[in-house]
């Protein structure tokens, strides 16, 4: 996929660009599913990931946090106890202009200043304040969820903190 390092796509930087009938070939998203757990029933207890930098978030960060605080979910908490969900979806196309190597590169790329470039993949846009993931839990499994989100901030590139909400008791 892309040679470049991450960082260079996680600063918002130009437009936001979405329209993939321009492009051919972007790479699918990887991120496999946005809601997991238990989905039918509702949980008092919502803890969420919340962004402190506005910033680019690869979709392959999001799955690998998605995976790491799944899988502790599922282990710690168990299945049927939780309802965890990815909120923003990876719109944003990001484009590498190929450069060449070897004899002569500096002659070849010469003419590529504003190259459009080829997608390598897509990328979610978010804004400080905003939350990317959120899991819904009982009580007892607050202490348990808050580790297993921890899991999931050392993926995403950007400083971000856990929020607790709870639902009004009538």
């Amino acid at each position: 996929m892309v040679r470049k390092p991450a960082k260079m796509y996680r600063n918002l930087t130009k437009k936001a660009y979405t329209r993939r009938e321009y492009m051919g070939g972007v790479p699918g998203s990887k991120i496999v599913q946005f809601d997991m757990g238990n989905l039918t029933e509702n949980f008092p207890v919502e803890l969420s990931i919340v962004i402190e930098e506005a910033c680019q978030i690869r979709h392959t960060a999001l799955e690998a946090a998605r995976i790491g605080i799944n899988r502790q979910l599922q282990k710690e908490v168990g299945r049927a106890n939780y309802h965890f969900k990815i909120r923003p979806f990876p719109h944003h196309v990001l484009r590498e202009n190929k450069q060449a190597t070897g004899a002569g590169a500096d002659r070849v790329s010469e003419g590529m200043r504003l190259a459009f470039g080829k997608a390598v993949g897509t990328a979610a846009r978010v804004a400080s304040g905003q939350k990317v993931f959120s899991v819904w839990v009982n009580p007892q499994h607050t202490e348990k969820a808050k580790v297993a989100l921890k899991r999931g901030i050392y993926k995403i590139p950007t400083p971000a903190r856990i929020i607790e909400e709870r639902a009004p008791t009538a």
